[in-house]
């Protein structure tokens, strides 16, 4: 849902000279995920000797809770709801305690915060969250932006993340541009982008979500879902989190992350990314990171869990067991 981006009404200068392939094009229609205002852990257990966690509230993210055994965050990409991972957190309640994450902005979300910063201020509220319920260096996996956050997350509070999983996204968005591409470079497409989200007629809106859908899943409904998800989210949220996103560079701390990270990436010839492009653009981007473990999912566009559930299962369990 990086839409508008992808609704043709921006054109920058690396698209005309490097113009990124239909699957690039894809994947900055959405390869992104944020805030939920105020709302408190929903923590509720299935046996009436639980103990309740110590009540949470923030205008950045709300969390629902689910289930009992280790700890895992889920979190979702940008403009999407946590429902993006609700078959995943039914499947884990019986083994897990899942903490399913709702950004503020997206998918009806409330926002407060205008066109202030995005990214940072979600990271210390996980960060208070984790400390607040005294998880103890959780799972987190995150998809798009979610998973870009999960990454800052582990950078900054290294004791907050057990093991870190990112589905289909970079450390840096804007190498889809190209290897030359830098955060200051990226800086006026990434304001044309939000631009463009903020100042875009709703039904040229809709059309776009629907063409950026098409190129980010293969799966009907889930293409359905990501287009009502960005309509009922708040368009400041949009601008103020793609201009983030764009411009937000991770790479250069990855030499000294400790935290054990496994990178899913999607690779799919009928409209996708093909493998030999997506192998030699993450191997890339990812190179500086420790022990870092990459795996494609072929037969795959940008929203992994939903066009391969089963071995997007497969490979979370194998995560979830290391």
């Amino acid at each position: 849902m990086f839409n508008a981006l992808i609704c043709g009404r921006v054109k920058t200068r690396a698209q005309s000279t490097a113009r990124p392939s239909r699957w690039k094009a894809a994947l900055i229609g959405l390869a992104v995920c944020t805030p939920s205002l105020m709302v408190g852990v929903q923590a509720w257990a299935e046996a009436p000797s639980v103990v309740r966690a110590a009540p949470f509230t923030s205008d950045r993210l709300s969390v629902e809770v689910l289930g009992q055994g280790p700890d895992l965050i889920l979190i979702p990409g940008f403009a999407s709801s946590r429902e993006v991972w609700r078959a995943t957190a039914e499947r884990l309640k019986a083994t897990h305690r899942v903490h399913l994450v709702q950004l503020a902005g997206f998918a009806g979300e409330p926002w407060t915060h205008g066109d202030g910063p995005f990214v940072d201020p979600v990271v210390a509220e996980l960060d208070r969250y984790i400390r607040l319920q005294s998880l103890s260096a959780p799972a987190v996996v995150g998809h798009s932006m979610g998973a870009l956050i999960g990454l800052k997350l582990a950078q900054a509070h290294p004791g907050d993340v057990g093991r870190l999983m990112s589905v289909d996204s970079l450390p840096f968005f804007s190498a889809l541009y190209g290897p030359q591409a830098t955060a200051e470079t990226a800086r006026p497409f990434a304001d044309q982008a939000a631009r463009a989200i903020l100042t875009t007629d709703e039904g040229a809106f809709r059309a776009g979500q629907g063409g950026t859908a098409q190129g980010l899943s293969r799966d009907p409904a889930t293409r359905e879902a990501m287009v009502d998800w960005s309509m009922t989210s708040d368009r400041r949220a949009m601008a103020a989190a793609m201009r983030e996103v764009m411009t937000t560079d991770a790479r250069p701390q990855l030499s000294v992350m400790t935290t054990p990270v496994t990178a899913l990436y999607a690779a799919d010839a009928d409209g996708g990314a093909p493998s030999a492009m997506a192998d030699a653009l993450w191997s890339r981007e990812y190179a500086a990171l420790p022990n870092v473990r990459l795996i494609r999912v072929d037969d795959s566009r940008h929203f992994i869990m939903a066009d391969q559930p089963e071995r997007f299962a497969q490979l979370l369990d194998a995560f979830l067991a290391d």
